[in-house]
């Protein structure tokens, strides 16, 4: 018969204990009312006897009966000498004191997720730290952040995946905000987010604001020096066009910015005022009178703007060895008669080349009928050399290299939104002797200009092109035609400004 009810006095003080009760027979059920906290005894309830022995704080599970501190923002973490993965919730402590750190945010992000970041050791600005953005966005932009400032800190809240990761808190930073080179100097033209800034002369490049690398901080450049002056004598060498550097990192819409000799890296810009020189294209050569012995041309100058410089074109060959051999230069000058020799182009050498070699004579003279000479190198391709006999003729001078970008647009000069081709530094034409009823070379495309031609009519070599750095056509003795002038250079500077 069961116990309904045992009476108050009935059952002693600390009768019944642990080991008076066997384990699951008082139930829930069987326990009427409440226990107060005054029946409980401190500590008898063990931590295993309960259904959770954890609770989770930011994220972190810690045990009932630990004992931690919460800090407001972040838990922060041992001070990081090396690449890290970064967890929401925590700060980290960065030393970059031996080398760059990349710090990486979490693959994924929940709204409120915050993370800080401290430059430890005070050296962000000698080797920066970059917070690699993991697939998400940083203050709305696809890019990572880099901090390059000693002594900053930041804190970062994940918002949703338009704006990705905010900085709500900065300090000593001046390089998460977005900014765009800003300069000026030369003659400013615009189209869609880039700006140019082309110089036909001697100018200033000023830039009052570097940038950074959530906008722009580099600059394109193309740089073209002045081109050489034909050479002057009883059948004279083109002048060699003039150097050509141009950087192609940024494009334009809506196809890229390229060149066969464009470099893939552009120029830092740091806010300062750059010179920029454009080279004059070398002079007529003095010595232009009927039966006077000749003269070699004038070599080119050369451009330059910031690191980048560019070799003026050499002058072509002229009467007598070794005047009759072309100059060296950006591109090389064409030779003159007497079994002489193209200058050397590319000089002195760069990577990618600026220019090429000038074309050779056609033979000795008077080596009946050994009529044509070497034509100027040009920046995409060598000089053709002259040729003699029934068919001789002047050597073309070498064709210029093209640069695409949208500032050219249209491939005939006329203003449009898209990507055209324009050629720079044309190498001039080498000339034919008078009366033997031959033409001269034609000048390169890029302002290349021709060499004397007897064919069909007499007509004098023509200058290079100006801000194209073409190489000028050559003359002949026999005909009273000067060697021609060579094309001024010209410098262009392109930059994302928006």
């Amino acid at each position: 018969m069961a116990i309904t009810k045992l009476p108050r006095n009935a059952i002693a003080d600390d009768a019944v204990n642990a080991d008076k009760i066997e384990d699951g027979t008082i139930q829930a059920v069987e326990i009427s009312g409440t226990i107060t906290n005054a029946k409980l005894a401190s500590s008898t309830i063990a931590n295993a006897k309960l259904s959770n022995s954890t609770i989770s704080v930011r994220g972190t599970s810690r045990a009932l009966g630990d004992s931690f501190s919460i800090n407001v923002d972040v838990d922060w973490q041992s001070v990081k000498t090396g690449n890290t993965s970064m967890s929401a919730g925590q700060g980290y402590f960065v030393d970059t004191s031996s080398s760059a750190i990349n710090m990486t945010l979490p693959s994924s992000a929940s709204a409120g997720d915050t993370i800080a970041i401290k430059d430890y050791a005070g050296t962000f600005a000698t080797n920066s730290c970059t917070i690699v953005r993991n697939g998400h966005n940083i203050q709305g932009n696809a890019n990572n952040s880099e901090l390059k400032t000693n002594r900053a800190s930041v804190v970062l809240v994940y918002v949703d995946s338009t704006k990705g990761w905010l900085f709500t808190n900065e300090h000593n930073v001046d390089d998460l905000k977005v900014a765009f080179v800003t300069a000026t100097g030369g003659t400013v033209t615009t189209s869609g987010n880039f700006k140019m800034h082309t110089f036909t002369g001697d100018g200033c490049f000023v830039v009052s604001c570097a940038g950074n690398s959530l906008g722009s901080n580099t600059v394109d450049y193309l740089v073209v020096a002045g081109g050489g002056s034909g050479g002057v004598a009883d059948i004279a060498g083109g002048g060699g066009a003039g150097g050509f550097r141009a950087s192609i990192s940024t494009g334009c819409m809506p196809g890229p910015l390229t060149s066969p000799l464009g470099s893939p890296t552009g120029l830092s810009v740091p806010a300062t005022t750059f010179p920029v020189t454009v080279g004059a294209g070398g002079a007529t050569p003095s010595t232009t009178a009927n039966g006077n012995p000749g003269s070699i041309g004038n070599s080119g100058s050369n451009s330059v703007f910031s690191t980048i410089t560019s070799a003026g074109g050499g002058g072509g060959g002229g009467n007598g060895l070794p005047i009759a051999n072309g100059q060296n230069g950006g591109s090389g000058g064409g030779a003159s008669y007497r079994c002489a020799t193209g200058g050397s182009g590319n000089t002195p050498p760069v990577s990618p080349p600026q220019g090429n070699n000038g074309g050779n004579s056609a033979g000795p003279h008077p080596a009946a009928p050994a009529w044509g000479q070497g034509g100027g190198g040009g920046a995409g391709a060598a000089g053709c050399n002259g040729a003699g006999g029934p068919t001789g003729k002047g050597g073309n001078g070498g064709i210029g290299s093209y640069l695409i970008q949208s500032t050219f647009a249209g491939c005939n000069g006329t203003p449009g939104p898209v990507c055209g081709a324009k050629y720079f530094a044309g190498g001039g034409g080498g000339a034919v002797e008078s009366g033997s009823g031959r033409p001269g070379g034609t000048g390169g495309a890029g302002g290349g200009g021709n060499g004397y031609t007897a064919s069909p009519t007499s007509t004098n070599s023509t200058t290079g092109t100006a801000n194209t750095g073409g190489g000028g056509g050559a003359g002949e003795l026999g005909a009273d035609s000067p060697g021609a002038a060579g094309g001024k250079g010209i410098v262009i500077i392109r930059y994302k400004f928006q």
